[in-house]
């Protein structure tokens, strides 16, 4: 054993104690406190090292010292040191003829002890940590963010107390509302049912089960036949995972052009060539459009086109085209060039699955959706897609083809919304996704689909006898586009007005504008306020509002500039404000109460 004075703690936990020819009146600590105890090097093993043992060098004291100094000084002068000793193991040994006493703190029992008392003095009762968790875990929102809690208060009253008119929103029930706010929430489900990477998930394999077989159903498909995936976040998600799932960067795409009612999602570019939409980033897009005079979409053209660039995946369906599509003609389009044929029918998913319009499902590949506009449902996206063995093409002969031809997009496209572009799946919104599909089943829902587009017809009508130009000159479906170049007007001034008057509805491109700076007309539907009960007759007095707000946005602008502080105060809006609340404020809320 050899003594080194290797730096050390100054909290050592070890102490070395020296004779001394005389007695010191006290225990006092040297002030070199700068030496270890160390194994000589020729002791150890070397695959075993051992640190250096810190060391306070100490004058001695004899038993014979502590009885005087204790009889002299009594318990004051040595309960210091009585203390410091309880908490130390004593060996006695010799180095070099010096009988040397080597004290170490029992730290393990001590620390333990400390840490136990502390532990049993601060730790609460099981009562009281439940009365913890309920003071922040059971506030109500009123009480947890009033901040918060007032401002959804006022879009609760907006809502409420306006006309609802963008044909992309709707409102859901109570039961979709409950289950979006429900402790299904907490759950981390990534993967699909019976394939999960986390464990705790048979409940919400249930539910998403329970939503494909309920999605499948409202659109009459057989399991066999088809699949679906309710895990998209949004239809633009869903659109981006079939790209993904079945293309490669820089392969083809096509769909309707966005000025002539198609969705960014399909493809976009702006008139100076900035690509818009990631679909265009990655994928190389190009689009076909309508008829500049009919406002439809021109058959032959789109052929031509598509013939010519060869898309991998042509796309039908928009998000403002007011007439029918002939899918069949899609097909057809498709099979000579080769494409698959994707359907997004996000605007109109909730006439199809009610039979109010032509079916996709008879003919594409691939069929996509949000489920929160004419559905009902919570804010999202869906996916179907074609399994099984492919159909033999038209004129083929029954001992042509290969009959182990089989679908493949199933597992590319799961993959390519888990993992490739998603995480875990918002659990509380596929279970309101399933209470929605229950409802759309149901006569109810039916009936109130064939009122949303009996209401589109009757507002189509009041605006065209009072000398309107909606685009294609009426509507097939729950929405109609108003084209207000001819009322010397933009969209985006008008849409401004008409919030102002608590109507709220969207701007859009007109077809043969050159960008979307300035757009010349506004989409209007009808599901919203079908929901709320709106029938035809109703509809004809929200033309005659439509009307009157045209008339306010002509007499405030100047030079074709909203004067928005005129707006504030304008004695005509807020007019039209009280008599669009009058209105509106009749009909019952779906969901709550005001």
């Amino acid at each position: 054993m050899g003594l080194s004075s290797t730096s050390t703690n100054p909290q050592s936990n070890l102490s070395l104690g020296l004779p001394s020819p005389t007695v010191p009146s006290r225990r006092t600590q040297i002030a070199d406190d700068s030496i270890s105890l160390q194994l000589d090097s020729s002791l150890r093993d070397p695959s075993h090292p051992v640190p250096p043992f810190p060391l306070q060098l100490l004058e001695p004291h004899t038993e014979n010292h502590n009885r005087n100094l204790s009889g002299e000084t009594g318990k004051e002068s040595g309960s210091d040191d009585d203390d410091d000793d309880e908490g130390r193991e004593v060996e006695e040994f010799r180095i070099l003829g010096h009988s040397m006493c080597l004290k170490r703190r029992k730290d393990n029992d001590s620390l333990s002890s400390s840490s136990s008392s502390k532990r049993m003095a601060v730790e609460p009762g099981l009562e009281g940590r439940k009365a913890a968790v309920r003071s922040w875990g059971n506030q109500p929102l009123c009480v947890a963010d009033p901040d918060l809690f007032g401002i959804m208060e006022q879009e609760k009253r907006r809502q409420f107390m306006g006309i609802e008119l963008i044909a992309s929103e709707n409102f859901v029930c109570r039961a979709v509302m409950e289950a979006l706010g429900s402790h299904l929430t907490n759950k981390y489900s990534e993967g699909m049912p019976g394939a999960r990477y986390y464990g705790g998930n048979q409940f919400i394999d249930e539910i998403e089960t329970l939503c494909w077989k309920r999605a499948l159903e409202v659109f009459g498909l057989d399991a066999e036949s088809w699949g679906v995936n309710v895990q998209p976040y949004s239809c633009t998600s869903a659109n981006f995972a079939v790209f993904t799932g079945l293309l490669l960067p820089g392969d083809r795409i096509m769909g309707l052009d966005t000025p002539s009612g198609g969705n960014t999602s399909h493809g976009c570019y702006t008139p100076n060539g900035r690509k818009v939409s990631c679909a265009s980033i990655f994928f190389e897009s190009f689009p076909y459009k309508v008829n500049p005079q009919t406002g439809c979409i021109d058959y032959d053209k789109l052929e031509e086109r598509a013939l010519d660039f060869r898309p991998k995946i042509l796309i039908c369906g928009g998000s403002s085209y007011p007439r029918e599509w002939d899918y069949a003609r899609f097909r057809q389009i498709a099979d000579k060039c080769c494409a698959v044929l994707l359907c997004d029918m996000a605007q109109i998913s909730g006439l199809i699955a009610a039979k109010e319009c032509a079916n996709p499902f008879d003919y594409c590949d691939i069929v996509t959706s949000t489920t929160h506009k004419s559905l009902r449902g919570p804010r999202g996206g869906i996916i179907f897609y074609r399994r099984g063995t492919k159909p033999k093409k038209r004129g083929m002969l029954s001992n042509q083809g290969d009959d182990n031809d089989q679908y493949d997009f199933e597992e590319k496209i799961n993959f390519a919304v888990f993992p490739s572009l998603q995480g875990g799946p918002h659990n509380n919104h596929i279970a309101a996704l399933a209470i929605a599909l229950k409802q759309v089943a149901t006569p109810e829902y039916k009936a109130y689909m064939h009122q949303v587009k009996k209401n589109a017809q009757a507002l189509a009508s009041a605006l065209l006898r009072r000398n309107c130009r909606l685009v294609t000159g009426g509507t097939d479906n729950h929405l109609l586009l108003w084209d207000l170049r001819p009322l010397r007007l933009t969209g985006k001034i008008y849409e401004k007005v008409c919030e102002m008057c608590h109507i709220t509805l969207n701007k859009i491109t007109i077809y043969g504008e050159n960008g979307t700076i300035c757009p010349g007309g506004v989409r209007i539907g009808t599901p919203a306020m079908t929901s709320r009960g709106c029938l035809e007759s109703d509809f004809e007095t929200v033309a005659d509002f439509l009307l009157r707000a045209v008339q306010i946005t002509n007499m405030v602008r100047e030079h074709g500039k909203l004067q928005l502080k005129v707006l504030q105060n304008n004695k005509d809006i807020l007019e039209l404000r009280t008599q669009v609340e009058t209105f509106a404020s009749q009909f019952a809320m779906p969901g709550f109460d005001i």
